[in-house]
């Protein structure tokens, strides 16, 4: 990284992109939505995670290598094209397969920035601010997942419907793609270099590595999970309180996504002076004590503060593995970056959520699996203390 990178108008249009990079979250308030209009049951409702986050599985790493050649900025501006036709797509024709495809651009762009945004932020900070720096990324990420609920639930409650939500994302895409296209950021030759599909599965073998892909893999499971399945479940224990998806969104929205918005603020700054493995411990077990809590709880007020311990906990985590797994072979960071990132892959568990929820007819038995999910980030503090 060169000094002339360090500057605040250089840091911003970068840490804007994670803002685009939140609307992968919106999918999980979508499918709620697709749910209603279409009559499906939760399996088929969460097939459309499928069709978002089976890309993160395939194209992770092909986008490492592409980013190798075209550089960290390009390959961001090129998720921003895709991010932008899939927001677009649903407005002009609305129908189950359409939707479909467009979750697929959405979750194509997002897989490119989500390998390309991390590692471009080193461009422009320093070493010793990179994990702070991802997490005020995490932050800003989580601002874009509150406000996705509410102007869905605001267009669901005018005249409108709720898929006008859509045009307005695609518009504050173009204008991101916009201002860091004109951002000029430069990025060291040394980092466009040539690599394969070998070379980065054979990251893998190195025991950090692969604790931490699966680490991401268990994050983004547990994240897209109780996106998915917590509306649902408030409507289930708490039927005398919520009685709309619209309601039980914003619920969620409120006491999840806004807590983890602050938690992942806060959490920006302690980290420049608290070390990450003393973070990383605190977070794991707060996350673990509300997921358990939330199981055995029944009003609507003690499942809301098991959720806002649970979104405390989780704010910080994929910014602190993700920050450890770029430090520890920091040359290889655009390889770490795509292995990485096809663990959001992890997604996909939605869809055995769904099925499990069907096949015992209760949410609760898809919240318990998350538990169990989340047992493994708890097992890693060991690994991450060392």
């Amino acid at each position: 990284m060169t000094t002339n990178n360090s500057s605040f108008s250089k840091v911003l249009p970068v840490l804007f992109g994670f803002f685009i990079m939140g609307f992968v979250d919106f999918i999980g308030t979508a499918i709620n939505y697709v749910k209603i209009d279409f009559a499906l049951n939760d399996t088929m409702a969460n097939l459309l995670s499928l069709s978002c986050f089976f890309w993160f599985l395939v194209l992770s790493i092909p986008t490492g290598l592409i980013m190798n050649k075209i550089g960290r900025k390009n390959a961001v501006l090129l998720s921003f094209i895709f991010t932008f036709a899939g927001l677009l797509l649903p407005f002009f024709g609305y129908n189950f397969t359409l939707v479909i495809v467009a979750f697929a651009l959405i979750g194509i762009g997002n897989t490119i920035i989500q390998v390309a945004l991390n590692p471009l932020v080193s461009n422009v900070v320093a070493k010793e601010k990179l994990t702070g720096s991802l997490t005020m990324g995490q932050f800003i990420k989580a601002l874009c997942s509150w406000l996705g609920p509410n102007v869905a639930a605001w267009f669901a409650a005018s005249s409108l419907g709720w898929k006008y939500a859509f045009p307005v994302f695609a518009m504050v895409t173009l204008v991101a793609a916009i201002w860091l296209w004109v951002t000029r950021i430069s990025e060291d030759d040394r980092e466009k270099k040539t690599t394969s599909f070998a070379s980065t599965f054979a990251l893998l073998k190195d025991s950090k590595i692969l604790l931490y892909f699966i680490g991401i893999l268990i994050l983004v499971g547990v994240d897209v999970g109780l996106n998915a399945t917590m509306p649902k479940y408030l409507l289930e224990k708490c039927p005398e309180d919520i009685t709309t998806v619209s309601q039980a969104d914003q619920y969620k929205s409120y006491f999840y996504f806004i807590v983890r918005a602050l938690g992942a603020f806060v959490g920006g700054i302690l980290l420049m002076k608290i070390p990450e493995r003393k973070f990383y411990l605190v977070s794991a077990l707060l996350t673990m004590t509300g997921l358990i809590l939330i199981l055995f709880t029944g009003s609507l007020w003690t499942i809301l503060a098991s959720v806002v311990l649970i979104a405390l906990g989780y704010s910080n985590m994929f910014a602190i593995i993700f920050s450890q797994a770029l430090k520890h072979i920091p040359e290889k960071a655009n390889e770490i970056s795509s292995l990485l990132i096809m663990g959001v892959a992890g997604g996909i568990f939605a869809l055995l959520l769904g099925v499990v929820s069907d096949a015992f007819g209760t949410q609760w038995a898809a919240m318990a699996i998350v538990t169990v999910m989340w047992l493994y980030i708890v097992w890693l503090i060991k690994p991450i203390s060392k």
